[in-house]
């Protein structure tokens, strides 16, 4: 192989075995498109942390004298609470970057941005911020349920830089405008 044909630079799009609905979803996107099964997930999580507390309590009590167990208790159910809301979101975003199942996500994504279109509303929302602090936010969160566990950071700007092509969703809106046309 000769150095023209080598690959310095890889794709700027991952494969996926399912189709990518946003590689960086704004949060309240990504927590409304979460399933039943995610939140239930996240809830479990949630409770381990303070149900082993109360185990712990119970079969190995800390006689550390009256009203020591509230606060540690207390602050094992907030970041019970913190994780397990983390979870939901990092499982709704798997969908969102298509490496889980997304058929539902990718159906509620074409009827919510093709009724943006009808509407003339901006596809990702109303933003203040300039292009270039568009494109810095975008890079800042892009793909940043990954890591969550290290860094906890989401999508909480508006941007138009969310790694899929838009034209999609004009060309459904046109298609279902038309067939509005041909049924009157």
């Amino acid at each position: 192989m000769t150095d023209l044909q080598k690959v310095y630079v890889p794709p700027k799009r991952v494969n996926t075995d399912y189709p990518v609905i946003d590689t960086d979803p704004h949060w309240r996107r990504a927590f409304r498109y979460a399933r039943t099964e995610d939140w239930t997930y996240g809830a479990g999580v949630s409770t381990l942390g303070p149900l082993f507390m109360l185990a712990t309590e119970k079969y190995a009590p800390s006689f550390s004298g009256k009203g020591a167990f509230g606060p540690p208790f207390r602050l094992s159910v907030a970041v019970g609470v913190l994780a397990g809301l983390g979870l939901v979101y990092q499982r709704s975003c798997l969908r969102f970057y298509g490496w889980t199942e997304n058929g539902r996500e990718v159906e509620l994504d074409m009827r919510e941005m093709v009724e943006k279109v009808k509407k003339g509303e901006p596809l990702y929302g109303e933003t203040t911020l300039t292009p270039y602090m568009q494109g810095i936010a975008a890079r800042n969160s892009r793909y940043s349920a990954l890591m969550a566990h290290v860094v906890p950071m989401a999508n909480f700007t508006n941007h138009n830089q969310h790694g899929v092509d838009t034209a999609k969703y004009y060309q459904q809106a046109e298609r279902e405008l038309e067939a509005d046309k041909t049924r009157r």
